[in-house]
């Protein structure tokens, strides 16, 4: 069973800023700032938040803000989902593990690879535990809707996710009506396997965006976790994962997206963005970086992953791209967000 999200009755009022409960970490106003909002030559705010990033023996190389105290990892947990799901014996691989690991833009190549899985192990739609949504993507949510289509299971960024979960329920023989309990076969399985690759405990069990158990574990641990992947032995699950994000790359984000542009650009490279402004990467010299930007600015999230990277030495075109956050005006460029350290 999951921990209860509501504290015992004496527990102290948090401090203003800080976190209540059992993911209390660093009082916000503590956190460096990581990146400034600068319009017009005025900064005008800033984005909180914490970086670590570990060297290739797998020790803190350097690190900013709290990257000990627990945070919910979002969506970068998924290649820890994804792998479990290959330890429950499910057989994916390709393009259809990559879509098992994704938070998928909702384009017409994810829709059906979505529909195509659901159709190879006996599922419908309605089987999925993830609740209707349009596509993540802004342009294909548009194209979605103009073409009369309305929001589905398939076209929630977890989907494939949810597939490959309930697939490999019918590989066992357990029950897909329960399948997102954090008590389920399935669910006790991910939590080994995130733990394994964290190397620390969960410390906290709540509800992720699209229904599933949302485990939570330190920044350190989550790039430790990425690290894991990308050095695991070749056959093994955690190595199948990655190497299926890292070959096919637009099945785990989209053509628009950053983790794409990343694995695309700098060879070897494993990414997984999550919701509320979080970041996990892993190079294949066993260097590993994990982000989380305290108020979940996403806008934040790209020029701290660039300046990291490039505080790595990474050289590639991508960290350009992926770094460029601008501010318009009038339809015009007239500033930046941009990172400060």
């Amino acid at each position: 069973m999951s921990a209860s999200t509501t504290p015992p009755a004496n527990t102290p009022a948090p401090a203003p800023g800080e976190r209540p409960g059992p993911l209390a970490g660093a009082p916000s106003a503590r956190l460096p700032v990581l990146a400034e909002v600068v319009r017009s030559g005025f900064t005008e705010g800033g984005h909180r938040g914490s970086v670590v990033v570990l060297g290739p023996d797998g020790g803190v190389e350097w690190s900013l803000g709290e990257v000990a105290a627990p945070v919910y990892p979002r969506s970068s947990n998924k290649p820890m989902q994804a792998a479990a799901v290959l330890h429950a014996g499910l057989e994916l691989s390709g393009e259809r593990l990559a879509l098992a690991a994704a938070s998928h833009s909702g384009e017409p190549f994810h829709l059906e690879l979505v529909r195509t899985m659901l159709a190879e192990h006996g599922l419908a739609e309605d089987d999925l535990g993830c609740p209707p949504d349009l596509p993540l993507d802004r342009e294909e949510a548009d194209r979605f809707l103009a073409a009369g289509s309305r929001p589905s299971r398939t076209a929630m960024n977890c989907s494939g996710k949810h597939t490959a979960m309930l697939a490999a329920c019918r590989v066992n023989g357990w029950s897909g009506a329960d399948y997102l309990d954090p008590g389920h076969p399935l669910q006790t399985l991910v939590r080994e396997r995130i733990e394994a690759a964290a190397g620390e405990p969960v410390a906290h069990t709540g509800t992720d965006g699209c229904g599933a158990p949302l485990m939570a574990i330190s920044l350190t641990g989550l790039a430790r976790a990425f690290r894991s992947f990308v050095l695991a032995g070749a056959g093994t699950p955690e190595r199948r994962v990655a190497d299926a994000m890292r070959a096919h790359p637009e099945y785990v984000a989209g053509t628009r997206r950053e983790d794409t542009h990343l694995m695309r650009g700098v060879p070897g490279a494993l990414a997984k963005v999550g919701a509320e402004a979080v970041q996990a990467v892993a190079l294949p010299d066993g260097r590993a970086l994990a982000i989380k930007i305290d108020d979940g600015g996403l806008r934040a999230l790209g020029p701290v992953l660039a300046r990291t990277l490039a505080r790595m030495g990474v050289e590639s075109p991508a960290l350009a791209e992926i770094g460029d956050a601008p501010l318009l005006g009038g339809g015009r460029r007239v500033g930046e967000i941009r990172a400060t350290f």
